[in-house]
């Protein structure tokens, strides 16, 4: 199985979390609750419903090209079974925007070497089957019943006014044998024929069954008759995977570029380079391509980096079959070097791009390249196309950003992605980048801040780390009115009026904030105004008196608490206070009370006390029995035990002692008189949930006496050793939400900020104004490899803030409002307080009291003197 990045855990776990509580809560409760966790008390739109379907979950999960949307729909469909569903093979649509995306979906999860297959097959024990939706016949009942049957359409084949898509919802004798026990249930909601008979269509087959529905490119799936597809098959669950949602979409988890970037999936930044002929962007890329391939030779992996070429269509100048000519003739490149695709020529049909016997590095192409294929090896594109076309662009660019083998390269030049364009067809080429990366799923600032544009000259060994000089250089379609400039600001700025509305203004000697602001008012066309913005911005920022610290290279290193075993020092994680009391589940209480589990029959519902509420859940799946009692199962006493054993497995019991507890649990069940095993096995999904919170309450126990033993006391073992154990921020800044307030700082050691809200803001702004702070982080929550954390008994404790002061010093910072203090944060301030006596640092935590975290850290500014 391949290993799920952290933001790819964190986005499934989110997605778990909601589902969950939406079971027990009701989606409007569980919609909140996230949303209130994610924009850290900030403000949030209401829930999105769908009419007819207001208690479905509906919601969305933003991830940018390249984040792995495809793999983590996979890893749905057991979690959306398990979590809400609660049925064993829950059928599921997989809805995709187009015939080409549904191809190379249904490939992946019909391979059994790919990674989606697998998923897939560790998830259901290889029980589980693909279909396109053209195959719907070939569906039979006990496949739905004893599999999870995976449907993979376009959105096209079932909206009910295009032709094609008609033959789902019209009466076919083939699936007579699903609908014989439909029938006599009478269902509403289901498409009936003329004579009021209800037609055994896989539209009504879809309705009765409830699928759950996955969406690939939500954001292609908003218009009505799209969302009339859902209300049609009745979907229980609704999960839309998207770089770019809709306005009116759900969204509980996003995640940025920068996260992307940080687990070492994209390559970053892309180097721009503006030339006034496709000639001369041609030849550039080439002497590009060949450098890294130099450099390539130098890598622990197999890489040939490759070039995509983007054509013009055959009614323009640079058509493919020029731009090919152009290579062969003009810069003599083998032929065989070359493939070409396009709707007519499929030259890359067959073969595999990564065999190191492949010839292919360069790539031609219009736009047949935008969907169903990927190789890490592009590394530069080249486009000499108009770019009116804007979803050919990202989709190629998209291509180019992939990371090879998803690890980040020892040779810093193949960490990069290269892009080369012409001022012909790329007039505002910085603003153009731009707005595709942010089309792609970038922040704004986050897309600028990944871009780099460069001088038209070849990389060379010492220009290949160097990506700005002390030349601005931008063209313009009008030349500007530098009549407001003074004298000493006029000789440094050049216009030269390159061809017909193509003009070149050059900044000499570098060029300030003040200037570009004076010379932002002199540009008339708002295009070129929007251009310049966006690109005397970067190449300000990227000077290097303006950097950040991490831009700077500067290492922020902070001393962690460690556990001293004698023989070895480990890094203070919560479950190594596990060994030094011991802890075995079976010492604990092996039973549940009726209050904690019990079936009410009259009711059809289920009870349980999960969370110190009684809580009651109503089946969702109309195709359950009406009574549980005293009916045949399939599945043994044993069997259910395999079963709970395989949802509750953790790393940290021994199977043996996991089995044992749950054969004395379910032994206990059946002693009460008010169940039976039919009982148990009809609502083994809640007793899932229950005995996982029970698990939960029984390590939380054990976690804490091994805990209070560690760290505190006499004989407490938790250390500081900075020589074994420091953590160091990383480079890369993997927020998912940022802070756009209007307090200004000027001291965080990023060039953005994560999401803060007022009052940690203010809090943040004494921090910065401090005259003995260096600088300072905030702090990313539950990310333990690009942020700072301390143990608690049964979690890790992100603190919200960490400087470093002028004298070496590091202070460590929690945010509480005073309604906030509780036992959580008083272990907070217990744990920081031992870090800060072991490492001779600071820790505080800033009460907001009676007034604001402003005057509650002045008053506590004696530690910083």
């Amino acid at each position: 199985m391949m290993k799920l990045k952290n933001y790819q855990e964190k986005a499934l776990e989110v997605l778990r979390t909601f589902l969950e509580s939406c079971r027990f809560e009701g989606v409007n409760k569980a919609y909140d609750k996230i949303q209130y966790e994610r924009y850290n008390n900030n403000s949030y739109k209401p829930f999105q419903s769908l009419e007819n379907l207001e208690n479905v979950p509906y919601v969305c999960l933003r991830l940018p090209t390249g984040g792995g949307k495809t793999l983590l729909s996979a890893y749905t469909i057991a979690i959306a079974g398990n979590s809400f569903i609660e049925k064993e093979y829950p059928l599921t649509l997989w809805l995709v925007p187009t015939k080409a995306i549904k191809s190379q979906t249904l490939e992946t999860l019909q391979n059994p070497n790919h990674a989606n297959y697998k998923v897939l097959e560790n998830a259901f024990n290889g029980k589980f089957k693909v279909f396109d939706i053209a195959d719907f016949r070939q569906i039979r009942p006990q496949d739905i019943s004893d599999s999870i049957c995976i449907v993979i359409s376009t959105f096209a084949s079932l909206r009910f006014k295009d032709t094609e898509g008609r033959k789902a919802y019209d009466h076919d004798e083939n699936l007579e044998p699903h609908f014989r026990a439909i029938i006599p249930s009478s269902p509403e909601g289901m498409d009936k024929s003329e004579d009021g008979k209800i037609k055994f269509s896989f539209a009504n087959l879809l309705n009765w069954h409830r699928p759950l529905v996955i969406v690939d490119e939500a954001h292609n799936a908003k218009t009505p008759l799209s969302i009339d597809v859902l209300r049609r098959i009745n979907a229980v669950c609704v999960i839309e995977y998207t770089a770019t949602p809709a306005k009116n979409s759900n969204v509980i988890t996003s995640v940025s570029a920068s996260e992307l970037k940080a687990e070492q999936m994209i390559k970053l930044p892309i180097i721009l380079s503006e030339h006034i002929s496709w000639e001369q962007a041609v030849t550039s890329s080439i002497q590009t391509r060949k450098r890294l391939e130099e450099v390539a030779a130098k890598d622990e992996d197999y890489i040939r980096p490759i070039i995509l070429f983007q054509a013009e269509s055959k009614d323009k100048e640079i058509t493919v079959e020029v731009l090919a000519k152009y290579l062969i003739e003009n810069e003599g490149i083998d032929r065989k070097q070359i493939a070409i695709v396009t709707g007519d020529q499929k030259e890359l049909d067959s073969i595999n791009l990564f065999d190191q016997n492949c010839q292919i590095r360069y790539v031609i192409t219009v736009e047949a390249l935008k969907e169903g294929w990927d190789c890490s090896f592009a590394y530069v594109l080249c486009s000499v196309a108009n770019t009116k076309s804007a979803v050919s662009v990202e989709q190629l660019l998209g291509r180019v950003l992939r990371m090879p083998y998803a690890k980040t390269r020892t040779q810093a030049e193949l960490n990069k992605a290269y892009a080369y364009v012409s001022s012909k067809s790329w007039t505002h080429a910085v603003s153009q980048l731009r707005d595709h990366l942010v089309n792609m799923g970038f922040e704004g600032q986050e897309a600028e801040e990944c871009i780099y544009s460069q001088p038209p000259l070849p990389i060379s060994e010492t220009q290949s780390n160097t990506f700005t000089n002390n030349q601005f250089t931008i063209n313009l379609t009008t030349p500007p009115d530098l009549s407001s400039l003074d004298l000493v600001e006029r000789s440094k700025v050049v216009v030269t009026d390159v061809h017909e509305r193509l003009y070149e203004l050059k900044v000499q000697e570098g060029m300030s904030r003040n200037l570009a602001e004076k010379l932002l008012v002199t540009i008339k066309d708002p295009k070129d105004k929007k251009e310049f913005a966006i690109k005397s911005n970067i190449y300000i920022n990227h000077q290097l008196e303006n950097l950040c610290p991490a831009q700077r290279g500067e290492i922020f290193a902070i001393p962690q608490l460690c556990l001293n075993f004698g023989d070895n020092i480990e890094l203070a994680e919560p479950e190594l206070c596990l060994d030094t009391d011991g802890w075995n589940l079976l010492d604990y209480p092996m039973l549940l009370t009726q209050d904690e589990f019990a079936v009410d029959e009259k009711g059809k519902q289920y009870t349980a006390d999960i969370v110190g509420q009684r809580i009651k859940i109503t089946p969702l799946d109309k195709v359950e029995q009406s009574s549980f009692s005293g009916i045949h199962t399939e599945m043994s006493e044993k069997e259910l035990c395999h079963w709970l054993d395989k949802q509750l497995k953790s790393s940290d019991i021994k199977q043996e002692i996991l089995l044992e507890f749950l054969r004395c649990i379910i032994k206990s069940l059946l002693g009460r008189e008010d169940l039976d095993i039919a009982k148990l096995i009809g609502g083994r999904h809640l007793l899932r949930k229950v005995l996982r919170e029970k698990i939960v309450s029984y390590r939380k126990q054990a976690l804490e006496n091994g805990y209070q033993l560690c760290m505190f006391g006499n004989e407490a073992i938790a250390i500081v050793s900075p020589k074994d154990r420091s953590f160091s921020f990383d480079p890369n800044y993997p927020a998912n939400n940022f802070y756009d307030g209007k307090l200004g700082f000027n001291k965080h050691y990023y060039s953005r900020i994560a999401m803060m809200n007022q009052e940690e803001a203010e809090c943040a702004s004494v921090i910065d104004q401090n005259p003995d702070v260096k600088y300072w982080v905030r702090n990313l929550e539950r990310n333990p490899e690009h942020a700072f954390w301390l143990p608690t008994p049964t979690d890790r404790f992100y603190p919200d803030f960490v400087a470093k002061l002028h004298d070496g010093r590091i202070i460590i910072v929690e945010y509480k409002g005073g309604h906030l203090r509780n036992e959580d944060t008083e272990e907070k301030e217990r744990i920081g307080k031992v870090w800060a006596e072991k490492s001779r640092n600071l820790f505080l935590v800033a009460w907001e009291k009676d007034k604001k975290g402003r005057e509650s850290l002045r008053q506590n500014s004696k530690f910083l003197i």
